[in-house]
């Protein structure tokens, strides 16, 4: 189902999508790709919305920073310095962060009105849009278009892909951030269980740029590989143990809902959300999981490559499942 959701200033329509399949109804604005809404049951039935986000559009775009439900690109998460070199050619980008360029520059991808057309044979919508040559300081004309399915088993599918007419850089991502006691419920999320399939972390520097190490997460406060409390202060980079696996699971005990992560990226970058304001969710309402290639990859050669060449196609997808115990 589609319906109107306001307009923009300037007078662009926005539209809200509804994909209800498997016990699972997920809201998808036109405006940023953003996940607006997801509800699911608790173990006793009731339903609740358990992702972050705003009534209207006015609150996504008076309050952009927390980037809530949003799709992110042309690159997700930092680059350090706002610029990195390829095939000999220095690009500068916008810098939004400090000296850095965070979650594609000013005006990313979670600052447009994306096309939409409803997936045939689902309960899905695809959105898609052109990135022009040099947009917040990328080379290469970007062809994007992000699949949001709700399957059969209530599943909620992202499908990510790019084209391009120049070498350039791609990551992306989908920032909603979880709270599976509910969003209303008022309670935090430290007490949350997280298990990460990670065996090691990429440390950062006091700008949150990586420093190129990957740490093993052993005897440390990022070892998530067993379930337990999240906590806080995290804002860390993940290195996952394999292609395509269950990357991680976050659970609350009270409601039993459990939400679980499988993803083809090679990183995941957990953000307990120390740094909201309090308008309208307050520190540590709610844990982000983003699946993505490393921060500062195109500066770290050891790193997974975010290089995204002429003929070649940028696939990634997500899917997070559904459950309660």
């Amino acid at each position: 189902m589609m319906e109107n959701f306001g307009r923009l200033d300037d007078g662009t329509p926005v539209h809200r999508w509804t994909l209800e399949r498997g016990g699972t109804r997920v809201r998808v604005l036109t405006y940023g790709g953003i996940v607006q809404s997801v509800e699911v049951p608790d173990r006793d039935g009731a339903v609740a919305n358990v992702v972050l986000g705003f009534a209207d559009v006015e609150g996504y775009v008076r309050n952009p920073a927390p980037y809530f439900g949003a799709l992110v690109g042309r690159y997700a998460n930092r680059i350090a310095g706002g610029e990195f070199e390829l095939d000999g050619r220095t690009y500068a980008l916008a810098r939004n962060n400090g000296p850095n360029c965070l979650h594609g520059g000013v005006r990313g991808f979670d600052k447009y009105v994306w096309d939409a057309e409803a997936v045939e044979g689902g309960a899905g919508v695809r959105l898609s849009r052109v990135s022009p040559d040099g947009e917040e300081g990328f080379p290469g004309r970007l062809e994007v278009s992000v699949t949001y399915v709700v399957d059969e088993g209530g599943a909620l599918r992202i499908a990510y892909e790019a084209r391009t007419d120049a070498a350039t850089v791609v990551s992306l991502t989908n920032h909603t951030y979880w709270n599976l006691a509910g969003e209303a419920s008022g309670a935090g999320t430290s007490g949350h269980e997280l298990r990460v399939a990670a065996s090691y972390v990429t440390p950062v520097d006091g700008d949150l740029i990586p420093t190129g190490e990957l740490a093993p997460v052993e005897g440390t406060r990022f070892d998530f590989r067993e379930s337990r409390k999240v906590g806080g202060g995290l804002d860390h980079n993940f290195v996952l143990d394999g292609d395509g696996v269950a990357a991680a699971e976050l659970y609350e005990a009270g409601s039993g809902r459990v939400v679980s992560v499988t993803t083809s990226e090679p990183g995941m970058q957990v953000y307990t959300a120390d740094h909201l304001d309090g308008e309208p969710y307050g520190p540590g309402a709610g844990v982000a999981l983003e699946t993505q290639r490393f921060p500062d990859s195109p500066n770290r050669g050891a790193f997974p490559s975010a290089v995204l060449r002429v003929g070649e196609v940028f696939r990634s997808e997500t899917v997070y499942g559904f459950a309660v115990r």
